[in-house]
């Protein structure tokens, strides 16, 4: 999914943006304003292959789904001297479900308890040094002023589950198969943000929403290499690239992130659930 404006149209448009901005401001002070920045390219996209399932090891299942992968291009005014400016992806979980089923003996489920309780509407997804951002690579760029004229600039990021279930039951000393299902149903918002990182002033130039559901059926037994197989939809719905901007919740900028809130439960057919990882 893409949305484009040719680079050189971008960069017209910019200068004339920050020559009629000096000509209606007496002292002609620049400053960073959404109507200086143009976005000319942004796009977002799932690839096009089915998750992958994995069973190499007697002790756990893996399943590696396609990427989501977001790309953007951003003509930046002059920056003013003593400002910093950082452009980048930030990136939240809005919801999550992910369930591993073994038979009628119960399943194990990584929950966010704040969301899903309601408390929070989303969770940071950093990496989990370089908060707000989701990563501090390929996904941010940081302008330093002063800077005399605009700046051209890329900033990409992409995202896959590739996680590990155990094939018996998480709380059991057993090795025995006992696994039969897993679903995972997981929803994001991913905002393309310029940051003013002294004043930490944020202005959202995008917003794409994108989902990515996993569902799994498995016989225990049958002999490893031929358990698992994926059922439902083999595709991912494509990302939405919002045609408006969505305001980006506190929980989205700061710690925790995701990995770190989130905790493994057991939850059995009869009796009480039971923490088995908790929040780091």
């Amino acid at each position: 999914m893409y949305h484009r404006l040719p680079s050189s149209l971008a960069l017209l448009i910019l200068l004339v943006a920050c020559t009629m901005g000096c000509i209606q401001s007496i002292a002609c002070k620049p400053r960073i304003r959404r109507e200086n920045i143009v976005v000319y390219e942004v796009s977002a996209s799932i690839d096009q292959c089915p998750t992958i399932i994995e069973e190499n090891s007697p002790i756990v299942l893996r399943y590696k789904t396609p990427y989501f992968r977001a790309s953007a291009g951003v003509v930046m005014p002059p920056v003013p001297r003593n400002e910093t400016w950082v452009v980048g992806w930030i990136q939240a979980c809005t919801q999550m479900e992910f369930y591993n089923t073994y038979g009628d003996i119960g399943m194990s489920s990584w929950e966010l308890p704040e969301l899903r309780e309601g408390r929070v509407k989303a969770i940071s997804d950093s990496d989990g040094v370089s908060y707000p951002w989701y990563g501090n690579t390929t996904e941010t760029v940081t302008l330093t002023g002063p800077t005399s004229k605009p700046s051209r600039l890329t900033v990409s990021m992409n995202d896959n589950f590739y996680p590990s279930v155990t094939w018996a039951v998480p709380i059991s000393n057993s090795n025995t198969p006992m696994l039969t299902h897993i679903t995972r149903d997981q929803s994001f918002i991913t905002w393309l943000v310029a940051m003013n990182s002294v004043t930490k002033e944020r202005i959202v130039l995008q917003t794409v929403r994108w989902r990515m559901r996993v569902d799994i059926a498995v016989d225990p037994d049958m002999p490893l290499g031929s358990r698992a197989s994926l059922v439902g939809r083999p595709y991912q719905e494509q990302p939405h690239i919002l045609n408006y901007q969505e305001p980006i919740p506190p929980n989205a900028l700061g710690r925790p992130n995701a990995n770190d809130a989130q905790v493994l439960m057991w939850r059995p057919r009869r009796g009480a659930p039971l923490v088995v990882i908790p929040p780091k």
